[in-house]
C-alpha cells in the first residue's frame, strides 16, 4: 500500500511545471532568505565554504557553491580511486552477465541506464557503486580517476527522487531520470560515470569540456540532491570496504585499480 501511495504522489508531483516553479524560485532573490534556515537545518559546515553565507544571492547559487581551496584533500596515488563526490555510499554490487544490478532489493537494467550496449559490453561482471547526495551535501562532481573523457551523453526526461525510498520504491529513476554519462579511459581500462539528476530540479551542468582528466578536477555540478553511479569493469577495480550505507567526501579513496 505505502508503495501505491508513495508512486501516485511523485506522479501527481513529477511533472514539468512544479519543476520550473521550484526552479524559477530556488534561482529568484527572493529564496535568500530561506538560506540561513536552510543551513541550519541540514547542519551544514560554512567554516568550509568559498564566500560568507550572506554572499549568496539565490538558494540555487547556495546549493551549487563552491568550497575553501584545501577543504577537500585529493589522494593522488596512481592506482587509487575517490569520491568523486561528498554523500553516502547506499549500494555496492556485482553486475550480472544479464546486466542487470540489483539496489534496495529493486533490480534496475543497466542497459536502460547508460543506454549504449555497446559500451556496456565488457562492464558484464564488473562493479557499481552508487553514491547519494542529500540537500544537505556539497553538489559538485569530481572525476575519481586521472585519464582520458573519450565519450558523453545524455539520456532520460523524468525527475524522480533518488534518496533511499526512491531507490526502493520509485519507478526505476535510476534508469528514467535525466541523466548524463560520461565514459574515462584510464591507463587500466575504462569507467562509467554516471550523473544522475533528481526530483524537481532536474539540472546536471557540466563545467569540464578538456579530454583530459586530473583526479580531483571538478567535472559537473547538481542544482539539488542527486546520485552518482561509478560502473567499473570485471575484474579492474577493488572497493575498499564492503561496508554500506557509508559517509564519504570528496577525494577519500572509495577503491583501487587493478594492474592489467
Amino acid at each position: 500500500m505505502f508503495q501505491i501511495i508513495y508512486r501516485i504522489f511523485i506522479e501527481l508531483t513529477n511533472r514539468k511545471w512544479t519543476s520550473n516553479v521550484l526552479k524559477r524560485f530556488a534561482m529568484s532573490k527572493l529564496s535568500k532568505v530561506i538560506v540561513p534556515s536552510f543551513t541550519r537545518a541540514y547542519k551544514i559546515n560554512m567554516d568550509e565554504m568559498e564566500k560568507p553565507l550572506q554572499d549568496y544571492s539565490t538558494l540555487h547559487e547556495f546549493f551549487t557553491r563552491k568550497l575553501k581551496a584545501g577543504a577537500r584533500p585529493i589522494d593522488l596515488q596512481p592506482l587509487t580511486v575517490i569520491s568523486p563526490v561528498d554523500g553516502v555510499i547506499e549500494d555496492i554490487g556485482v553486475i550480472s552477465k544479464n546486466q542487470m544490478i540489483t539496489v534496495k532489493g529493486k533490480d534496475y537494467s543497466i542497459s536502460e541506464m547508460v543506454g549504449n550496449d555497446q559500451v556496456l559490453a565488457s562492464f558484464q561482471e564488473g562493479i557499481y557503486m552508487i553514491l547519494y547526495l542529500s540537500p544537505s551535501h556539497y553538489h559538485r562532481i569530481h572525476s575519481p580517476i586521472s585519464g582520458r573523457m573519450v565519450n558523453r551523453w545524455t539520456i532520460g526526461n523524468r525527475s524522480y527522487p533518488v534518496n533511499k525510498w526512491g531507490l526502493k520504491y520509485g519507478k526505476s529513476p535510476l534508469s528514467k531520470n535525466y541523466r548524463v554519462i560520461t565514459e574515462i579511459k584510464h591507463p587500466n581500462g575504462e569507467l562509467l560515470l554516471v550523473k544522475v539528476g533528481a526530483m524537481f530540479v532536474n539540472s546536471i551542468e557540466m563545467v569540464h569540456e578538456q579530454d583530459q582528466l586530473t583526479k580531483g578536477d571538478e567535472v559537473a555540478f547538481f542544482s539539488f540532491g542527486s546520485t552518482v553511479v561509478l560502473l567499473f569493469e570485471k575484474d579492474f577495480f577493488e572497493p575498499s570496504s564492503p561496508k554500506t550505507p557509508r559517509d564519504v567526501k570528496v577525494g577519500e579513496i572509495i577503491g583501487s585499480l587493478k594492474r592489467k
